[in-house]
């Protein structure tokens, strides 16, 4: 039976409460923001039209959230669509919210179709939930058809204004956001290549930060010729980083008299590469210029030179050659675009249109609708426990109850520690919120402007150290909603009260219902895991098709299946921090499943080192001695994902992986030359499996 660790779950738990991502504090997109909800209010406190002021701020606030860094053309028209999207919101709220029946259908419908959309993505989902709030509250506040058009559009003109105010250097600063996430993505690569700790494995293998895969994203979208030099650069990093773990692996391995001289040469190469990622970094990022990067490029290319002046060109060889060539290509996209650049390297991504997307989503929707999906019981929890909350609002005689199923809405994650933390983290936020806005009402001198001074100050906090904590995130909330309150002449001090009562009401409830019908992360966690080894599967086989061919739809098959091993392998991180946060998970569980995690990336790097050797070696030499290898492999992986699924009998007819590479290693005399690396390599996969697999048979083992 599980037990509660004395220790482990409120440490977790504190830990998520009390972290500051300092990574998600963005100074000036806070101003920007704050400027697009005060300067509408301000607006209109001078044209003595307070209410309008507070519905326009109150879209410019909403559609403030889907800001971001990515290019401008995405962030517009994600801004649009909420802006428009929350207009309809505030119009369905508005016009069913004066019968109670309808209302409370309505919102429980639209939280239900907000939770399934976190199936889709996350941005999806914090649409989904921006809309709901908007709902709920317009829902409290019932109008006729004519005055809801009207409402909505005040909305969306805050909207728009708040779009206006993200765009409005993009005639100034066209490719800005593209320059800054490539610049920071050659900077993680230059200091990834001077470390020296077989740094380049990690450079390949982590996943993006959220800025960088946003742009990426964005750039497959876009295919004018600077929209392809920036996605060229993205691809090159990518396979200067290949070709750096390729010269790193190649260099020094051998008795050879030479072989110290070799790795010299070639750690100087990378200390040259390291220099020159750095500064063309730093010249995108910053616009820092360097008058080096020419010198350093000239000694690149003389010790790539030297190192093919023979008669036949190595490993070593054909890797220096590969990363001069790539430093040279990336120096020229880096400063301008040349369309021979472009011939030469092009890489399109073509963008799905927006019906294939649509019904992408449609889809990604209809396989989560049952219960074992953890998004649809979510979906089903968030939209029974609103509805109640809703209607509880409803029947009650108290100020303000909207605020028992909008907190409802803002607390119920999908997962027990997100729930918990967040529960928490907002009652608390909230309380000290109020506390705050009390003190500084009575403390400042009740005017519009002070209140809209403050209302300005708590919308800056709001999106500036909101984001990178949920619990200033709340507070913020707190004050900036009762002074914009205060702005259409209701006292502070019925809206505090209100606001700590229903807060705290929805907070237990959510909190109440969560406990009731929770969604544990303990049964999820292995098919998160099984996931991640079936990606490992699909990696090592395409470096398996290596043995028999090599063109570019193998490369490619390549870069796909390892950039899909490396999201979920990310996934299945997340998972185990979540599951370290609940009541229940056991020490030894967890400790088991970090294990497994460093066991599959060690799977995972020897893999990436039989990709670098086989780049060298002709296809087909040695797919008869390594064939029964190969399939061992592949059997092994495929059945410990189905064990972790619950078919647990799959782990009795387990190949014998140590006698397969016995075979191997006994018929190495049948290998070429260039081929004698597969009897190392195979073997440190061996090892790395059998591990994988001692730890797999143990977790299963675990009620």
């Amino acid at each position: 039976m599980a037990f509660i660790p004395e220790r482990q779950v409120p440490v977790a738990l504190w830990r998520t409460m009390v972290r500051l991502d300092h990574n998600k504090i963005n100074t000036w997109m806070a101003l920007r923001n704050a400027l697009g909800v005060a300067v509408p209010l301000a607006v209109a406190t001078a044209l003595h039209a307070p209410l309008s002021g507070v519905a326009i701020a109150t879209g410019a606030l909403n559609v403030s959230f889907s800001d971001g860094h990515d290019p401008y053309p995405q962030r517009g028209r994600r801004m649009l669509t909420w802006s428009v999207l929350g207009a309809v919101a505030v119009f369905t709220g508005s016009v069913t919210g004066g019968s109670n029946f309808v209302a409370t259908g309505v919102v429980a419908a639209w939280a239900m179709l907000a939770g399934m959309l976190l199936a889709v993505r996350s941005r999806a989902g914090d649409l989904g939930l921006n809309t709901l709030v908007t709902v709920i509250v317009f829902a409290a506040h019932p109008m006729p058809v004519k005055r809801a058009v009207g409402a909505g559009l005040l909305v969306l003109a805050g909207g728009l204004l708040q779009t206006a105010f993200a765009l409005l250097l993009w005639p100034i600063r066209r490719r800005q956001p593209e320059r800054e996430a490539v610049g920071q993505a050659f900077l993680h690569l230059a200091k990834a290549i001077n470390s020296d700790e077989e740094p380049e494995a990690a450079a390949l293998l982590d996943t993006p930060a959220p800025a960088v895969q946003d742009t990426l994203n964005a750039l497959g979208r876009d295919h004018s010729v600077e929209g392809e030099r920036y996605r060229l650069l993205f691809d090159q990093a990518n396979r200067i980083a290949v070709s750096a773990f390729m010269l790193r692996h190649a260099s020094g391995n051998g008795s050879r008299p030479e072989a110290a001289q070799e790795e010299a040469e070639s750690a100087r190469l990378l200390q040259l590469a390291s220099q020159v990622l750095e500064a063309i970094g730093r010249r995108m990022s910053e616009g820092e210029a360097s008058p080096m990067i020419a010198a350093w490029l000239d000694e690149i290319t003389r010790i790539a030179k030297a190192a093919n002046s023979g008669e036949e060109q190595d490993s070593v060889g054909a890797a220096r050659e590969a990363l001069a060539g790539q430093l040279r290509v990336v120096a020229q996209l880096a400063e301008r675009t040349t369309p021979e650049g472009l011939l030469e390297f092009s890489y399109v991504e073509t963008s799905k249109p927006w019906k294939l997307q649509l019904t992408s989503w449609v889809e990604t929707l209809r396989v989560n609708a049952h219960l074992n999906s953890v998004y649809f019981r979510h979906a089903v929890r968030l939209a029974v426990c609103v509805a109640i909350g809703d209607a509880l609002g409803r029947g009650v005689d108290w100020m303000r109850t909207y605020w028992i199923p909008m907190t409802i809405a803002v607390i119920l994650k999908p997962d027990f520690g997100t729930t918990f933390s967040r529960g928490g983290l907002r009652l608390l936020g909230t309380f000290m919120g109020l506390v705050l806005a009390t003190v500084l009402y009575h403390v400042m001198p009740a005017t519009p402007w002070t209140q809209l001074l403050l209302v300005g100050a708590f919308a800056l906090i709001l999106r500036s150290i909101g984001p990178a904590n949920y619990g200033v995130f709340s507070a913020a909330v707190a004050g900036l909603v009762v002074f914009l309150i205060a702005a259409t002449g209701i006292s502070p001090a019925e809206t505090v009260d209100a606001r700590a009562v229903n807060t705290a009401a929805g907070g237990v409830l959510a909190l109440v219902a969560y406990a009731v019908w929770p969604t544990w992360e303990r049964t999820q966690v292995r098919q998160t895991m099984a996931d991640m080894i079936d990606r490992c599967r699909e990696y090592f086989h395409a470096v398996a098709q290596r043995f028999e061919r090599e063109d570019t739809k193998t490369d490619a098959a390549l870069e796909e299946a390892r950039r899909a091993w490396r999201l979920a392998r990310s996934t299945a991180e997340a998972s185990v921090d979540r599951l370290s946060g609940e009541p229940g998970a056991r020490p030894e569980q967890i400790a088991l499943l970090t294990s497994m995690l460093a066991s599959s990336h060690s799977v995972v790097y020897s893999v990436m080192v039989l990709e670098t050797e086989l780049r060298h070696v002709p296809g087909g030499a040695a797919v008869g001695v390594s064939e029964a290898f190969i399939h061992d492999v592949e059997f092994t992986l495929y059945y410990l994902a189905a064990a972790l699924r619950g078919a647990v009998s799959a782990l009795q007819g387990l190949p014998d992986l140590r006698k397969s590479y016995r075979a191997l290693a006994d018929a190495q005399d049948e290998l070429s030359p260039a081929y004698r690396f597969l009897v190392d390599e195979m073997d440190r996969l061996t090892v790395s499996l059998n591990t994988l697999r001692e730890q797999v048979q143990k977790l299963v083992q675990f009620v």
